[in-house]
């Protein structure tokens, strides 16, 4: 599908309110307005795309899509480059990408849905729910390269849901065992068991540290996919499918892709340490293009699983800067949106003018943290070069997905964020 100018988009989506009664344009897309009725420049947009068609002109990267949307609009919608370039597939606006770690905001929202529900309190042990978790192990690292074990501490939700329960993604003091049981990093779409059998097994390995004494990023909420499951009653697939990706029409998020959006599916790219754009391998292992369409469909990862557009996501986002609504579908009361967007790490060190939220980061000290934004403003990213922020001040939200792994230290990510603030102008 051909590359089509934000400009033109807004118009063919005016002409589509014309013809379209309101429940089919809603159920696949937000509305959409020209820059300038949002506060935004068309000319300084411009400067946003030139630059990301010139990693793909470069040969940086493969392509990739933008949206931006700002008071509930989308006011910038573009896709660049080759959504595969062996097939001569040009990327498209609706093109399906792995979002990885993007995936954890949306397994988040589930465990605040839950509570909400009265089937949890994210204060709640671990243990409650899966009882492997009742009695864990934390491996002390020795200046001799060993380590010692000592007995862990309980391990609440919420502290899978700040990442400071102590669990890595195996990558402590005693990684080699963590190697041994079959974890390789965060990927699970090869393997044919289901997440709570795969977190169960995690129990019985050494943790890296006691909770609530470390931000240490890992399968925390693997694991709290595993719970949304107990809690629910459902497969996590199926939980999220009826209680978030229907209400909010996400008709192009999936944890494998279906047969027939095959052609809508973004290959893997990686650079080089030399900067050459090359494919990744057809392999199942997580530095590939992994097994997302042919693999056996049957681990859910709520940490790192899903796939999806950037309009669909954008439809999530669009939900918490709502306050937990979206066309008349409620999902989170604004309590608990406003919940999620707090600082939760205490005392504990994360990054400067940064705090971690309920499943994403946010912004303590917009001058500390020292790039373009609010505080308040929450986001995170992905495995595959993918990222994502929310600004309740400016009311505004962007989605930037591509498939770079490695990305070679490309600087797209800091520069878009550059970009779109500098076409603010209201």
């Amino acid at each position: 599908m051909p590359r089509i100018p934000f400009l033109s988009t807004s118009l063919f989506a005016a002409f589509l309110l014309l013809v379209l009664p309101p429940a089919s344009l809603s159920a696949q897309s937000l509305p959409t307005a020209l820059p300038e009725d949002v506060g935004m420049s068309s000319e300084r947009l411009e400067r946003l795309g030139e630059n990301l068609q010139a990693y793909v002109d470069r040969g940086e990267m493969a392509g990739s899509v933008a949206i931006i949307v700002r008071h509930g609009k989308v006011a910038y919608l573009e896709a660049f480059g080759q959504q595969d370039i062996e097939a001569g597939r040009e990327m498209a606006t609706d093109s399906i990408f792995r979002i990885a770690s993007q995936t954890k905001a949306i397994v988040t929202t589930a465990i605040m849905m839950l509570q909400e529900e009265g089937k949890l309190l994210i204060s709640d042990r671990l243990a409650n729910f899966i009882p492997e978790f009742a009695q864990t192990r934390v491996a002390v690292a020795r200046e001799d390269g060993g380590y010692d074990i000592e007995t862990g501490r309980a391990i609440t939700l919420r502290h899978l849901i700040t990442h400071t329960s102590g669990i890595s993604y195996g990558t402590g003091p005693a990684s080699a065992e963590w190697d041994k049981a079959g974890f390789e990093q965060w990927y699970f779409a090869d393997k044919d068991e289901p997440i709570a059998e795969t977190v169960a097994r995690m129990a019985s390995l050494p943790f890296d540290a006691q909770p609530g004494e470390r931000w240490i990023y890992g399968y925390n909420i693997d694991i709290l996919g595993a719970v949304v499951e107990k809690a629910s009653g459902m497969a996590l697939d199926t939980y999220l499918q009826t209680h978030i990706f229907d209400p909010l029409g996400m008709n192009n998020t999936h944890f494998y892709l279906p047969n027939d959006k095959r052609d809508q599916f973004a290959a893997v790219y990686g650079r080089t340490p030399g900067g050459k754009l090359t494919r990744a391998e057809d392999s199942g292992a997580w530095t590939g293009q992994g097994a997302y369409v042919d693999g056996p469909r049957t681990s859910f990862s709520g940490g790192a699983g899903l796939l999806s557009t950037a309009s669909d996501y954008a439809r999530f986002l669009q939900m918490l800067l709502n306050g937990g609504a979206l066309d008349g579908r409620r999902l989170l009361s604004p309590t608990t949106v406003n919940l999620m967007g707090q600082n939760h790490m205490g005392d504990i060190p994360f990054r400067p003018g940064q705090g971690f939220g309920l499943g994403f980061s946010v912004v303590t000290d917009a001058g500390e943290r020292g790039v373009p934004g609010s505080v308040g403003e929450f986001g995170w990213g992905g495995a595959y070069h993918s990222t994502y922020w929310v600004d309740p001040v400016n009311d505004l939200l962007v989605v930037y997905l591509t498939q770079l792994r490695p990305s070679g230290g490309i600087d797209d990510r800091e520069k878009i964020r550059t970009l779109v603030y500098q076409a603010v102008i209201e």
